[in-house]
């Protein structure tokens, strides 16, 4: 694990340690289906793109961001075509945050993802989201009863994973979305062979145990080639952030989203 995710890990460990168990939360009864976005777009012929609201990343800040601002970005990237939302709630490296979330939730139609450095059970009840990341890399063996919490709150989980070996231990666990990060734990670079890489190993385990991961692309995408190159890869959809907090967000959506009507993919 790089020095910089030892790092955000620790801070997600105080920020648990700080959390009161009395803030918990209730079952999320009105949960929205990311297989059914994804599935509509599909048939439109679009890219399923699950857009970012990311305020920052270690490596730079993309747009001051309350809970106001959080809203807007959300509605203009579900208005442009996004078929889920990612909303940071990391604070401390990403600027993200619980009211973000909240608010980019309760002014949209789509599912939301909460994406954080989920390390501590106490974390699971901070908020409603329609899904929820867990890292397997972070969680280790934790990770089938984060799941099971998140399952018991009606949240999906989107597990990722960055390797091999992460892989084959997410297949045995009881989870229906796997994020393929391609963005290395060891060196932070990103490479898009890794989804190349690992996105046939699930093919072959789901055809092997007749079982149907919906896989998401996340990290590296910068343009419609990339995208194109991961759907050809064999992902469901992509997670997109950098690339569209950067600017001209609603014509970025749509070359990303139209990108196979222009180009072949097979």
């Amino acid at each position: 694990m790089h020095p910089k995710i030892e790092q955000i890990v620790q801070k997600s460990k105080e920020r648990a340690d700080a959390l009161s168990e009395n803030k918990t939360h209730t079952i999320c009864n009105d949960r929205r289906d990311i297989f059914e976005s994804i599935g509509l777009a599909c048939k439109k012929g679009h890219i399923p793109i699950i857009a970012e609201v990311k305020p920052a990343s270690p490596t730079g800040k993309f747009a001051d961001v309350n809970p106001e601002i959080a809203s807007q970005i959300a509605c203009d990237m579900e208005n442009a075509g996004a078929v889920a939302l990612s909303v940071l709630t990391e604070p401390c490296y990403f600027e993200g945050s619980i009211e973000n979330l909240e608010s980019a939730r309760k002014n949209t139609s789509i599912p939301v993802l909460r994406k954080d450095f989920i390390v501590d059970k106490s974390q699971m009840h901070e908020a409603s989201s329609d899904l929820i990341l867990l890292i397997a890399g972070v969680l280790g063996k934790k990770l089938p009863e984060f799941i099971e919490i998140a399952r018991r709150r009606n949240i999906e989980p989107l597990v990722e994973v960055h390797d091999e070996k992460e892989l084959e231990y997410v297949l045995e666990c009881d989870t229906n979305l796997i994020g393929i990060n391609n963005r290395s734990f060891e060196t932070l670079e990103i490479d898009l062979e890794t989804a190349e890489k690992l996105i046939p190993l699930v093919k072959e385990h789901d055809r092997k145990y007749n079982q149907k991961h919906l896989i998401i692309g996340e990290s590296g995408v910068k343009g419609t080639d990339d995208a194109t190159r991961m759907i050809r890869a064999g992902a469901d959809a992509l997670l997109v952030g950098t690339y569209l907090m950067e600017g001209n967000l609603k014509e970025k959506m749509k070359h990303l989203i139209e990108a196979n009507k222009n180009q072949e993919i097979v």
